[in-house]
């Protein structure tokens, strides 16, 4: 079971890696209405089985912490990293912000049941070394001109990574509950567009396709698969392995001619992949010894 999830939670690694395509090729919507519209559409699968289930709707009753931890979550990290993006640089402010896999690792210690290994945290900071080599391969450059930006970035490391171990907490919370979280925060990326933006509509079929493909894949699906996995797989694997969105993104940009290869991205391949091998050491070679072990 928690092999599964664990590899369940992973394709929402797999689905956030297709979010720089989908959104540079959505056109030029603010993010907030980009959200907005997103979120609606993510929260539609899971209105159609408490639609088609009925009975489910009694799983959206859960307490206030609950509630209170998914908006937090869903609206809090994307609300900061809006304003981190308004605020700083993209580059410095993006890897700021990517973090939060770093801390979902080290944090994964405060779990029940959980054991932080030296080989969780070294597969941890590979990923990092290569994400590092991604977002930053035109340069750093921080300047305190943008300390709110960085600020806001610093936060919505945090605000993921503690949404992603507190869920681990209600592992008993159904994953139906996601649909609520979806539809708040459109309605809250509604609000702040309304007060903050301009709105601007996609001007062709194919832009309105990847607004489609955002909600229904990055910011709709991703986070029903993310729910589960954090609840019932290997968070520190999932933590390490969140590191190869970045590295996949860009892969895919260079796919559809968006981006040129370099062998910086390579040597982040390999720091990415060797990172998230080194903290899935035991699963390796317990599924390994599993497949040696002689029939009784």
């Amino acid at each position: 079971m928690k092999f599964k999830a664990t590899l369940i939670g992973a394709t929402a690694i797999l689905m956030w890696s297709l979010l720089a395509l989908f959104t540079a090729a959505s056109g030029k919507m603010p993010p907030f209405q980009l959200s907005a519209i997103c979120f609606l559409i993510g929260s539609i699968p899971g209105v159609v089985v408490l639609a088609l289930k009925p009975e489910r709707l009694a799983l959206l009753k859960q307490p206030a912490k609950v509630w209170i931890t998914g908006i937090a979550g869903l609206f809090g990290y994307h609300f900061l990293y809006f304003t981190a993006l308004r605020n700083a640089p993209a580059v410095e402010a993006g890897l700021i912000a990517y973090l939060w896999p770093l801390l979902i690792v080290v944090g994964s210690a405060l779990l029940p049941g959980e054991r932080l290994r030296w080989y969780h945290v070294a597969g941890a900071f590979a990923g990092l070394m290569g994400t590092i080599m991604i977002i930053a391969r035109n340069g750093i450059a921080f300047d305190d001109a943008y300390l709110m930006g960085y600020g806001a970035a610093l936060l919505c490391a945090f605000t993921w990574s503690g949404y992603s171990l507190l869920t681990r907490r209600f592992e008993a919370v159904s994953t139906d509950v996601v649909t609520g979280f979806c539809l708040v925060t459109s309605l809250l990326s509604f609000v702040c567009h309304l007060g903050l933006e301009t709105t601007v509509w996609p001007e062709t079929t194919f832009e309105w396709l990847a607004v489609a493909g955002l909600g229904l894949l990055p910011v709709g699906a991703a986070f029903y698969a993310w729910d589960f996995g954090v609840k019932n797989g290997n968070i520190q694997l999932l933590g390490v392995a969140s590191y190869a969105a970045p590295v996949l993104s860009t892969l895919i940009l260079i796919l559809f001619g968006f981006a040129e290869p370099s062998w910086r991205i390579a040597a982040a391949c390999l720091f990415v992949t060797g990172g998230a091998v080194l903290a899935a050491k035991d699963m390796i070679f317990r599924k390994a010894r599993t497949a040696v072990q002689p029939a009784e």
